[in-house]
Order: C-alpha cells, then structure tokens, then sequence
C-alpha cells in the first residue's frame, strides 16, 4: 500500500483522534496512491499511525477511517462498522425507527451520512473515497438494515471540493417521496426528495424534547385559578375558574403562547403543542417548508392551537417589536397628556392633546405588529459556512436574538440555538450577552445542550461540535 509521511513540527492531531490530514501536513508522498483508494499515515520517523483514503483534490488530503491496518474497504468492513453504528443508536434510542445511523467522522466513516426513516435509508456520500465505494456501502446496508429503499442526496457543494458532482436518486429498491416517521411520540412527513439537507434535522430530537416544561403553567397571567365549583350534578370538582368566576372550558387554558422562527417542518411547533402549548405561531421564509408544517400540524391533530406565517424571520421579529416600541410611545405620551390636563382641570379628549409629548390616537400605528409570546423559539440554518463569515453571523445572531428576547413576555422564554461551528459556544454566549444588554434584558440560562445521541462526538474533533442549543428565562432590568 502507498503511505504519507508527515511533517516532523506538525500538530499532533492525529494522535488525538482527529480524523483529517490536511495537504500541508505531509512531508513526502512513497508509492502512487490512487485519489479515493487508501493510504497508510507514517509519522516523520516512519512509524505507522493510521489509514485513510486519500485525495490530492481536496486540502484535506487523508481522511483517516482505521487506527489499525487495513486492507480494503469492502463490504465487509461497512457491514461491520454499519452494525455497531446499528448497535449504538439501539442502545440510547431504544423502539426508534428514526434517526441518524451514521455521522461521518464521529462514526468512524468521514464522508459519510446515513438517515435512517423507517424502513427507508437517505446516504451522503461527501468525499471521493466514499463516492467510489458506493456498491459496497449499498451491498452493506441492505445486509444490516434490510432497507425497502435507498436513496442518494447527494447534492452539498462540498462534493464539488472533491472533485464531484452533485447527484440524487434511488439506489436501491422502492423509495417513495414522502416518509411518515415518529419522533417523541409524535407523527410527522419527511420528503427525502425535496426536504433540507436528507429531509429531517434529527440533532435537535433531545432538544425538543427539553421544552416541555417550559409549555404550562401560564393561565395565573390571565387570572385563571383552580376553584372548587358545583357541577350540575351537585359535586364539587376542581376546576379553571377565570377573573369572573366563570368555568374555562378550553382544556390548554394553562398553555403557553409560542413563536418558533425558522420552523422548516415545525417540529418545535408540532412539539409544543404536545406539551400543551395555548397557541403557537409556526413561521419560516419557505411556503413549502410551511406547507409542510400544515401537513405535520393537520397529521398529529393540532391545527386548531397553530397559525402559519410565510415570512422572513428578521423582519417579523423587527415589525413586531416595532408595534410594541410604538404602542409604549403612544401609552406614555397619553397618560402625559392626562396628567396634564387633570392638572388644568381640561377634559380629557383627543382635541386637547397639543406638544410634541402627546399623541395623536387618531392615526393608525405605522407597524402592524405588537405582540408578544411567552416563549420564543429561534432555529436558524447555519449564518456562518465558513471562517470568513463570523463576522456577519454574529450580527445575524445578536439581530435575531436582541429582537426575540424584546418579544418574550416578562418572565417567560427565549429558546435559542445555533448549528454554526464557525460560531464557538463562547463566541454564540457572548453575542447573546450582548443582544441582552442593548434589550435592557436579564437572562437567566436555564438550560444548555449540544446534539442528540445519534450525533456522537470524537473528544478533540472541534469540527463536531457544531450545535449549540439555549433556554434563557428573560427578566427586564427594570421590573
């Protein structure tokens, strides 16, 4: 087998585990290794370190996929990696049918995704090295899972970086475009075809999970308490009894009001409501991705409590703040006016208001917004792809938040997350910090999470640390 021999005064990463070897890294180059076929890795006194398929299209020359020797990677050797990937999901998503199956590195197959939905398989192949094994993958996967179907999306720009072309299409068997799958005990339709990436964000499933004690409790806020009250047949139960004293009969009358921005197929929509959320405002910028929401929300029988909003989601959040900001001028300037003229002794009309602190309520307000939620859920895509992009993520990121956290009733919630490793955990806190201090705003982090079970992490791969994911109790400083 060919072999790289690396650079004397490099970082040891390799011995840390970090499956890459990048082209400035290798000294010299012994045999003539073929681009996607494997290579050994020699530290610079020869000594063997590991075994990747290699690559002179890509900077990241090697990718390592064995810490011991290897022969080839056939199907026997996917066959095996592909049982314990089986094995591993068993174990902490025991009775799940859906999830991620195999994360690339983290799984020891860099360049390599597998969604599993049901009885159906989404593959990523991303590198060369993986591209050219596709039979042997296939063969595999079929041996392991006993898939009805296959299907390839394989159409990431980083393809392009190997050498690749983009490509979709069935590789094996029946694959239908639509696939109903369960998640937490909820329903939901995933276009493998069309849909974000393979269809479904699976990292977030824990996530999603963690909002549930945020979604009840609320009904004090609206003078709703728990009474003992006569029914008609002359017991006494205990029930909601609202500021009137009358009976409340609509069974989420302690459930939160809910925004979720950037909701793709409204999973954290669909999920609220099953912890008995009052009503929920489902947006995202796509109308398939909220047409999609519709089916998903219709599916599990919450259509009644949800509202979709076709919209861009820095502009919603701008417009509505700008409602309240305008609504608070006009109150101020009002409750001015009156004290003034209580103070001359004037009636107290509209006509009377003169000076620049007083309001003409005649007019309609120039935003169309206002409202306010008691919890905000913000799940963007990615605002940094690359290192270069930081900068501007970071304005995105204070933007969404600053006006999210101003749209949070006292007291209540921000649920925020980032899937940006561009953006580190320390630097994501910070900007949040920031975005906290212009909104005149205490947070109170409640809860912090990266991703689920099925997106594992190699201790010292950096790059695997991707997902961010925050509750924040939002307090004004002034209350």
């Amino acid at each position: 087998m060919a072999s790289v021999t690396l650079e004397r005064n490099r970082k040891k990463r390799l011995e840390q585990a970090h499956p890459w070897v990048f082209a400035g890294e290798i000294a010299s180059v012994d045999g003539s290794p073929e681009d996607g076929g494997l290579v050994d890795v020699l530290n610079h006194q020869g000594r063997f370190l590991a075994v990747g398929y290699y690559n002179t299209s890509s900077q990241i020359r090697v990718r390592i996929v064995s810490q011991a020797p290897l022969a080839a990677m056939d199907t026997a050797f996917f066959a095996e990696r592909f049982t314990n990937c089986h094995q591993h999901r068993n174990r902490f998503l025991p009775g799940a049918d859906a999830y991620r199956l195999v994360y690339g590195e983290a799984d020891f197959l860099p360049g390599l995704i597998v969604d599993r939905f049901g009885d159906i398989l989404v593959v990523q192949l991303l590198t060369l090295g993986m591209d050219k094994h596709r039979a042997e993958i296939v063969e595999a996967l079929v041996q392991v899972m006993a898939p009805r179907g296959i299907y390839e999306r394989s159409d990431v720009s980083v393809r392009e970086l190997e050498g690749l072309e983009q490509t979709t299409g069935v590789l094996y068997g029946e694959c239908p475009r639509h696939v109903t799958i369960s998640e937490n005990g909820l329903k939901l339709i995933v276009d493998i075809e069309e849909g974000q990436k393979t269809g479904y964000f699976f990292d977030q499933r824990e996530n999603r999970a963690s909002i549930a004690p945020l979604m009840q409790g609320w009904g004090g806020r609206s003078g709703i308490t728990l009474q003992k009250i006569a029914t008609e047949d002359g017991s006494l139960q205990i029930l909601p009894v609202n500021k009137s004293g009358k009976h409340v009969t609509f069974p989420y009358w302690d459930g939160a009001t809910v925004l979720e921005c950037f909701s793709h197929t409204g999973s954290f929509t669909l999920h609220a409501c099953k912890y008995g959320a009052k009503k929920v405002t489902c947006l995202d910028v796509s109308a398939h991705a909220i047409e999609s929401a519709k089916v998903n929300v219709e599916l599990n029988g919450y259509s009644d409590r949800v509202e979709f909003v076709v919209d861009d989601a820095f502009a919603y959040l701008r417009n509505h703040v700008k409602g309240i900001e305008e609504r608070s001028e006009r109150a101020t300037a009002t409750t001015v006016a009156n004290e003034s003229d209580s103070a001359t002794g004037a009636v107290n009309t509209p006509s009377k208001f003169k000076g620049p602190a007083k309001a003409d309520t005649s007019k309609p307000m120039t935003a169309g917004g206002g409202r306010t939620w008691d919890v905000v859920i913000l799940d963007p895509p990615a605002f940094a792809k690359a290192k270069g992009a930081v900068a501007g993520a970071v304005r995105g990121y204070k933007d969404i938040n600053l006006h999210g956290m101003k749209l949070v009733n006292e007291g209540g919630y921000l649920v925020t997350a980032s899937c940006s490793y561009h953006m580190q955990p320390e630097l994501f806190l910070e900007t949040i910090a920031d975005a906290a201090k212009d909104a005149g705003k205490i947070l109170r982090l409640i809860e912090w999470r990266a991703a689920g079970k099925d997106h594992p992490q190699i201790l010292g791969v950096e790059e695997g640390h991707y997902l961010k994911f925050a509750i924040f109790e939002v307090r004004s400083k002034n209350k």
